[in-house]
């Protein structure tokens, strides 16, 4: 055994001789293979196998094959060049295996049941064409070479998917709009038709089903009321509605200020086509054309009397704006039929969705009994919501203003580290800022009240609405805040969907949200119409980073300036890496890429590590087992 070890010792020397000597002529090919040689012949003789490593094969000292001989004529560059295009190759494998695993994610929790009516679905209908309308573009706008609606635009930064597109139209008189509606545009100082309207209006008046989604405050209002009350008009002039017939146009808002408000609005158009016919007719005493007549609108919202809301609907309706828990309620009793409606609009589409008001949109597309024409409108629409919508439309028209989830421009937005305890008196200091009206969002209804109460004794004209107060006081409080009798209104997220508050110079977030959709939609209460606005934001420790992250990727794309806590969130590195690298090297490729999360749209993050995804598959694992067979709905017969 000693003998052994004393070879062993005495064939290490002679190796690391040999290794020294192959080092000294290393420009020399052959000295180098010459001691590579003896190391194996060295290393073989007394290897794993024993004497002669190869069993089977004993006295072989050929150079081993584990160990392959160096390519000398490649010089050092055309190493790292050969280096290069397979660590790239590693690389586009692993972007393409990303992306399919995204694909999968987005296909798992995508719904498998189609947005359409249960009979549709039983019967097998599909509708193949879009409805028909009588409304035509002008024939110099359809002359045009497709290059020029192109030109058009793209100045304006339209991007518009589907088949047969319809122009765009840049005034409203070339959209064939009578001239009373256009003088009451001009008395709400709407000259000329915003980019979501140059393309969204003659995509409606033509009959296509449409996915409009546009920046907080562009005007996608006017492009869904609009043609609702010229195509009610037209149904009206035709055969007028007799008692208990209607509604032709149907719109469903998730809340009930934003149907009161829409409402409002198309009720100001009803009026004003028919006053100024009146007018015009009396004008022309002699003349034989009767005035237009006056359109009918009905407002269907919880915590207001159903009495009131039947008187308008007994004398035939021909619009209805509704949130879906009394419009389920009114069409099970039987009070309301949707037999005549033709025109369906689903307005903030993906935030019902999200508020699980899913359910409610199918039971009310079972009360269809033909084809309608459908619109869904946001500021936030994420993939996974446009996937699903489709499949309640045929042939739609997509019209995109800007990244679906963008916050407008107009807005400069600002973050400040401000701790829990010190939030409620930093308010005071953040409100001097601008002069008034001033909106603050709060997440909690305690925290409402709460901010509400301070704000009061410190002599500030504040008022409050959540979901725990009635609707007469919600209604209150806003109109008062709208006439400039209050200078700030607290509120929850009831108020951030869809309000148009006008003359907004503030918006502050008390808390960040959980959800950066809502930060959008929250901030988007001012800056409205090209006018400039301010939001912001209070936020601690006590803010996931997934969210800061999505925050501070949204300011980057705003080009807003980052404050350092946020700035020094993550490496530049890491960023591009996580927001960036995975959608341009999919760019690159030519692969389908969404910019960031296709399911919520947060920029500073993937579908594969999204917090709200998460917090849903979590809330539906923890209830499995759980089920409640005495609730509404939950009998599975």
């Amino acid at each position: 055994m000693k003998q052994k070890l004393e070879e062993i010792s005495r064939k290490n020397v002679l190796v690391s001789s040999l290794l020294a000597q192959s080092a000294s002529n290393s420009g020399e090919d052959e000295p180098f293979s010459t001691a590579r040689a003896s190391v194996s012949n060295l290393i073989g003789a007394d290897g794993p196998g024993g004497e002669g490593s190869d069993a089977s094969n004993p006295g072989n000292h050929e150079p081993s094959q584990s160990l392959p001989a160096r390519n000398t004529k490649l010089s050092l560059l055309d190493q790292h060049s050969e280096l290069k295009k397979k660590a790239e190759a590693v690389k586009e494998n692993e972007l393409e295996r990303q992306l399919k695993e995204e694909e999968k994610i987005l296909e798992s929790v995508a719904e498998k049941k189609a947005l359409m009516a249960v009979s549709e679905l039983a019967k097998g209908i599909q509708y193949q064409e879009p409805i028909k309308t009588s409304w035509r573009p002008p024939r110099w706008a359809t002359k045009l070479p497709e290059s020029a609606h192109t030109r058009l635009r793209e100045k304006f930064r339209i991007v518009v998917e589907g088949e047969s597109l319809p122009p765009p139209l840049a005034s409203f008189k070339a959209m064939k709009f009578p001239r009373a509606l256009i003088s009451a545009l001009k008395r709400k100082n709407i000259r000329k038709p915003s980019p979501i309207q140059m393309q969204g209006l003659p995509a409606i008046l033509s009959g296509r089903d449409i996915i409009g989604i546009a920046f907080t405050g562009s005007g996608k209002t006017l492009v869904f009321v609009l043609p609702l009350v010229m195509f009610a008009l037209e149904q009206e002039l035709k055969l007028p509605f007799s008692p208990n017939e209607g509604p032709y146009g149907l719109v469903i808002v998730p809340s009930r200020e934003l149907a009161k408000q829409i409402y409002e609005i198309a009720e100001f158009y009803s009026e004003a086509l028919a006053s100024a016919s009146q007018k015009s007719s009396r004008n022309h005493s002699n003349s034989h054309s009767q005035p237009l007549p006056r359109l009918r609108a009905a407002l269907c919202i919880g915590g207001v009397s159903v009495k009131e809301q039947m008187e308008v609907v007994n004398r035939g309706v021909h619009i209805m704006v509704a949130t879906p828990g009394r419009l389920i309620d009114m069409l099970q009793k039987k009070m309301v039929t949707l037999a005549v409606c033709r025109y369906l609009v689903m307005d903030e589409a993906d935030r019902m969705i999200d508020m699980g008001f899913e359910e409610d949109i199918r039971t009310i597309f079972s009360y269809f009994t033909g084809q309608r024409q459908t619109a869904l409108f946001s500021a936030t629409m994420p993939k996974k919501i446009q996937n699903f919508a489709r499949s309640a439309l045929v042939k739609p028209v997509t019209v995109n203003v800007g990244r679906a989830g963008a916050a407008s421009k107009d807005i400069v937005q600002e973050v400040e580290y401000v701790t829990a305890e010190a939030k409620i008196v930093h308010l005071l200091s953040t409100l001097q800022k601008t002069e008034p009206p001033v909106l603050i969002f709060a997440e909690k209804k305690a925290d409402v009240d709460a901010i509400h109460e301070y704000l009061l004794l410190k002599g500030v004209e504040a008022v409050a609405i959540h979901g725990g107060k009635d609707m007469e006081e919600r209604s209150r409080a806003i109109n008062e805040f709208r006439a400039g009798e209050k200078d700030v209104l607290v509120a929850t997220d009831v108020a951030s969907k869809g309000l148009d508050f006008q003359e907004i110079k503030h918006v502050i977030n008390y808390d960040m949200p959980d959800d950066i959709e809502n930060y959008v939609h929250r901030i988007g209460r001012t800056g409205r119409y090209g006018k400039k606005g301010i939001a912001t934001t209070f936020i601690n420790k006590s803010v996931d980073q997934s969210i800061l992250l999505d925050l501070k990727l949204l300011l980057v794309e705003a080009k807003q300036r980052l404050p350092p806590f946020l700035a020094a969130l993550q490496t530049e590195a890491e960023l591009k890496a996580l927001a960036a690298g995975l959608d341009a090297a999919a760019a690159e490729q030519g692969l389908d890429a969404d910019k960031g999360c296709s399911y919520c749209g947060g920029l500073g993050h993937r579908i594969t590590n999204c917090p709200k995804l998460e917090a849903i598959q979590s809330k539906a694992a923890s209830s499995v087992g759980r089920k409640d067979y005495l609730a509404s709905g939950a009998a599975d017969w």
